[in-house]
């Protein structure tokens, strides 16, 4: 079964910065595609980044120039690189990782960002 532990998460002012990781059991060139996603209380969850198994990546329109994810394959991490956070950034961010055609078979338990203007 796989496992996927984010880590990173906390709280920064607008403007600022952070890292997310998320460490997979499984080495990372096994799945199909691995994918961050966040989601407001009350809302649904969005589909942040997405990298692919043949180097693709896509982003939502709301984090495109700021965000970035990247993979290290060595150590079986999945990154997500925040930078220029806005406060409607504050979301709990949730990594996930997927084969056969998927981005979301497995999940990880989540990593609660903050960001006050």
């Amino acid at each position: 079964q796989v496992q996927l532990v984010e880590s990173g998460g906390g709280s920064v002012q607008a403007g600022g910065s952070l890292r997310l990781s998320c460490s997979s059991s499984n080495y990372i060139y096994n799945y199909y595609c691995m994918a961050w996603f966040r989601q407001v209380p009350g809302e649904e969850r969005e589909g942040v980044a997405h990298i692919f198994s043949d180097g693709s990546i896509t982003y939502a329109d709301s984090v495109k120039g700021r965000f970035t994810i990247s993979t290290d394959n060595a150590n079986r991490t999945l990154y997500l690189q925040m930078n220029s956070l806005k406060p409607e950034d504050t979301a709990e961010y949730y990594c996930a990782a997927g084969m056969y055609g998927s981005c979301s078979n497995s999940w990880g338990q989540g990593t609660h960002v903050t960001v006050s203007s």
